[in-house]
């Protein structure tokens, strides 16, 4: 039994309010759903290659991640070509990107490995 995907103006965990900054964050939290977003940004990918691309995660988790996001309108399946965004989830990757930038200057900013405490 799955669980509905989280979508806009509808209760989602941890908000009841319905806002889409809500949904998106539930949608976005799930596990693999932002690698799988992360993944198709660079073309449209068979449901095998995705999975491979996401370090082998299950062919059940995925599937999941894939119906969610299709209910959701970010990822549509393109028949032949496999799994791809929509316009969408192409208008969220800049916002992504941000991310990895500010991920990045983290890292830089940020001793690996390091055990200190504050």
């Amino acid at each position: 039994m799955s669980a509905k995907p989280p979508l806009p103006h509808q209760p989602v965990r941890g908000s009841a309010t319905g806002r889409p900054i809500m949904a998106l964050l539930d949608l976005l939290g799930r596990r693999w759903s932002l690698r799988v977003l992360w993944e198709l940004q660079g073309g449209p990918l068979t449901f095998r290659a995705l999975q491979t691309a996401c370090d082998g995660v299950s062919p059940t988790v995925l599937q999941q991640r894939l119906k969610e996001l299709r209910a959701a309108r970010l990822v549509i399946h393109d028949g032949g070509r496999g799994y791809a965004l929509t316009e969408a989830a192409r208008r969220l990757q800049p916002n992504l990107m941000a991310l990895q930038g500010w991920a990045e200057d983290w890292a830089r900013e940020t001793p690996g490995g390091s055990e200190e405490q504050e």
